[in-house]
């Protein structure tokens, strides 16, 4: 386990139950002042990617040590107000234009189009925009992605305006007398150094066909090894020569830009863990599989459903006897979730969410002992079925700097997942 200990488990669950997420206040400042440390030429601000991780604990945190906020729609601007956070400090990339657009443009958000629709609407709103309220988001070309789900640039991605419109770009800014402070680009989540300085190349060459373009925003993705055998991103190694091409630039150009970086995975993913408890063991026979059913399922952690994502799973035994008796035995089985769906699988064959493949754990399980599932932090209580088969929403819980833990989200009363039903009564006759 990364953060969590045997003795944290057990109080954790015994305070708060399960299915439960604990997240862990060092590991987010940590992370964070890492990003923060991105190299750079001319400034850098990070943007936290909030649909990572949106609880308002989070974000205060992360706000607290300097990271701005990047929403991906009109209702993560509204939550993280709610949060505390200054609009000013928020920017707005989103696939949905939000019908308050208006409103949140009055409190202070920057705003980046990603068609040319968006920037029509932007401009029917804010004709003769100066400043640094509108950004321009392009599609580059290209893109990178552990899969082609999470891949957002190039010819197959919907994300952005595609490169080559940019004839239609100028038309649409000199039709409302607009300029654009900011490009913005975002590849995917592959974080292929190689494939990052040639798209950063290629958002250089469009921050150069608009001379009002002083900031760069090139997106995050930044790939977080969650097993043990997988790499994480160097941000030292990607943006180095990231910074060059920055200085190279500004030497052409005369242009000095300042550098966006939107991170999510990177600051969240290995700060949270998801905690379990076996509550039932079934076997399928010699030919078949030995299969862990957790309290918890695709309501909680949809990555392995969806992308076939590898979270490394700990046995976490409820006594002190069993504990023991369990060191150095190791078992392997499925670890499904507790919807009804065949494909609630917590360990499925890397990349293929369909396919079957058996985990070696550590320890034999028996019910009611604790299931960890670690790399929790990004993408999981955010990115879920929530309330399929009337599953409440799991409690979160932050371990603060000494490691007591703290209730930032109640599990969700029943009730509520009803209570916006109304009676349907069908018309007379």
């Amino acid at each position: 386990m990364r953060f969590l200990t045997t003795k944290s488990v057990l109080t954790v669950r015994e305070q708060f139950g399960s299915p439960v997420f604990v997240y862990d206040e060092a590991t987010l400042r940590q992370q964070a002042k890492a990003a923060l440390a991105f190299p750079n030429a001319y400034g850098v601000i990070v943007r936290f990617a909030m649909k990572a991780c949106p609880n308002a604990a989070v974000l205060q945190i992360f706000d607290e040590l300097g990271l701005h906020i990047d929403a991906s729609s009109g209702y993560e601007v509204r939550r993280a107000i709610a949060a505390g956070i200054a609009p000013e400090r928020m920017s707005l990339s989103s696939q949905e234009l939000p019908d308050d657009l208006d409103e949140l443009l009055k409190l202070g958000i920057k705003f980046n189009a990603c068609s040319l629709r968006q920037l029509c609407a932007f401009g029917k709103l804010r004709r003769g925009t100066r400043g640094d309220q509108l950004g321009l988001r392009f599609n580059p070309g290209q893109g990178s992605g552990g899969t082609g789900k999470t891949n957002v640039g190039g010819p197959s991605s919907s994300f952005g305006i595609w490169h080559e419109l940019m004839p239609e770009v100028k038309q649409v800014l000199a039709e409302f007398d607009l300029e654009p402070a900011r490009v913005h680009t975002h590849i995917g989540s592959g974080s292929d150094p190689a494939v990052w300085q040639r798209v950063s190349g290629l958002s250089l060459g469009l921050v150069e066909q608009l001379p009002s373009v002083t900031i760069l925003n090139l997106g995050g993705g930044y790939k977080v090894g969650r097993m043990s055998y997988e790499t994480s991103t160097d941000l030292d190694r990607i943006g180095a020569p990231v910074k060059v091409a920055f200085e190279e630039f500004a030497t052409r150009t005369g242009r000095e830009l300042a550098l966006e970086v939107e991170p999510g995975t990177f600051l969240v993913a290995n700060a949270g863990s998801l905690l379990s408890t076996v509550q039932d063991i079934v076997s399928t026979g010699s030919e078949g599989h030995s299969f862990l059913k957790l309290d918890s399922g695709m309501t909680e952690l949809l990555r392995p459903s969806l992308y076939g994502a590898q979270h490394p799973v700990v046995v976490v035994p409820v006594s002190a006897s069993e504990c023991a008796a369990s060191q150095g035995q190791s078992a392997r089985y499925i670890v499904v979730g507790h919807c009804c769906e065949s494909g609630d699988l917590v360990t499925p064959a890397p990349d293929e969410p369909e396919t079957l493949m058996p985990r070696t754990l550590t320890s034999n399980a028996d019910i009611g002992d604790i299931v960890v599932v670690d790399g929790a932090g990004a993408y999981c209580s955010s990115m879920c079925t929530k309330n399929y088969n009337s599953f409440p929403e799991a409690a979160e819980v932050m371990l603060d700097a000494v490691g007591v833990p703290h209730l930032i989200r109640r599990r969700q009363p029943l009730e509520q997942i009803w209570s916006n039903e109304v009676p349907y009564a069908t018309s007379p006759g």
